[in-house]
């Protein structure tokens, strides 16, 4: 690949690719070049990053769900000789996984290596609703919240007043965390206990009164999860969104154990029931809006496991992948490095400017706590150090 400008690569690959992948078709694509190196980018790559809209840039007119390109794609060359690869989809076509299956396609191609695609499947009538559509469970995820006396319903998407803070998680985080559950929930996954600690720190961040309910909802992709399963090379919308529900009253006068057992079990309510239901809720509901983004909801996606930092287009395995930010109520769980070089979870938060000082107060004090004694199965001590 010596001498030759990697958004030229990238493009001819992305249109024999294309071929394939045929409904993406119509992407927009930006060749661009900047002065700056990757290390000017810092010692530890993790999002926000700073100057992302000129990263990729936001043509105008494409942001929308209809009549707009569905894919939008920035390669800038960078002066060390490294470069960004950026991209942005419309997510009413694939998901993440999906993303992943065609940019690893694009990188086969960009490599010669076409005989290494996975074929892609459409068959988008095997998540279609019954007929008739019949909702069978509920749906907290999508329930209309009604403003208590502090609760806002707009979304942080609407709002100029909130900033952008990614939180490292490294095995010495994960391991004093570990040590404030129950025996039984030790064996959690990192991304459910991590997800437990930061809806409890936000929940108690976001300022609401004792009483009023908060949502956790989780993105679960539902390739592995339903029989049979969907085929190989499936690259549509596959999740759902379960949602555990409980007042900030539970989730700050229960030790963290609680909000673990609630992640745990949203994870395991889900099934191809399910993925059926809420399609029919779809149907049923018709055009009218889907309301998920309020300050009250936390959404979390972990793209930990996606394998986009295999990706190779021909110069070698990418430093650093993941989301640039937060959007909205929506986080991120993404692998990243430490200015240490320990590799870790990094996940962005997004919340006006007091909330955050206080959900990072709430993390602080939560590090800083004496891991809990036993003392019988149900009842347990926690202290705090003095300073």
């Amino acid at each position: 690949m010596e001498g030759k400008h990697p958004a030229d690569v990238i493009r001819t690959a992305l249109a024999e690719t294309l071929v394939l992948y045929y409904p993406l078709a119509g992407v927009l694509f930006i060749k661009a070049d900047a002065d700056v190196t990757l290390e000017q980018f810092g010692d530890a790559l993790q999002p926000p990053f700073p100057c992302f809209d000129e990263l990729l840039f936001d043509v105008p007119g494409s942001q929308g769900i209809l009549n707009c390109p569905l894919l939008l794609i920035q390669v800038t060359r960078l002066k060390c000789g490294g470069f960004i690869f950026a991209i942005r989809l419309n997510h009413t076509i694939c998901d993440a996984p999906g993303v992943k299956q065609f940019v690893s396609s694009v990188a086969a191609m960009a490599r010669g290596e076409a005989t290494h695609l996975i074929l892609p499947v459409w068959e988008r009538h095997l998540l279609d609703a019954g007929d008739p559509p019949r909702v069978t469970l509920n749906h907290n995820e999508y329930d209309e919240v009604e403003a208590g006396v502090t609760t806002r319903t707009t979304s942080l998407l609407f709002d100029d007043n909130v900033v952008q803070r990614s939180f490292f998680f490294g095995p010495t985080e994960v391991s004093l965390l570990r040590r404030f559950l129950p025996v039984h929930l030790r064996h959690c996954t990192k991304f459910e206990l991590l997800t437990a600690l930061l809806w409890r720190c936000r929940s108690l961040a976001i300022n609401l009164q004792p009483h009023e309910h908060v949502r956790m909802i989780i993105a679960v992709n539902a390739r592995s999860k339903i029989e049979p399963p969907l085929p190989h090379g499936y690259y549509g919308n596959a999740f759902g969104l379960p949602a555990a529900i409980t007042t900030v009253k539970n989730l700050s006068d229960n030790p963290l154990g609680y909000a673990v057992e609630l992640v745990k079990q949203t994870k395991a309510s889900f099934s191809k029931e399910y993925m059926k239901s809420v399609a029919a809720l779809m149907v049923i509901r018709g055009k009218r809006p889907v309301v998920l983004n309020v300050i009250s909801s936390f959404i979390i996606s972990d793209l930990t496991k996606l394998g986009l930092e295999d990706v190779d287009f021909g110069w070698g395995k990418a430093v650093f992948v993941g989301t640039p930010n937060a959007i909205g109520e929506t986080s991120f769980s993404v692998q990243a490095k430490n200015k240490k070089g320990e590799v870790g979870t990094s996940i962005a938060i997004c919340l006006p400017v007091p909330a955050m000082e206080r959900f990072a107060q709430e993390l602080d004090n939560m590090l800083q706590q004496q891991p809990i004694i036993k003392v019988n199965y149900n009842e347990f001590i926690l202290s705090c150090k003095t300073k």
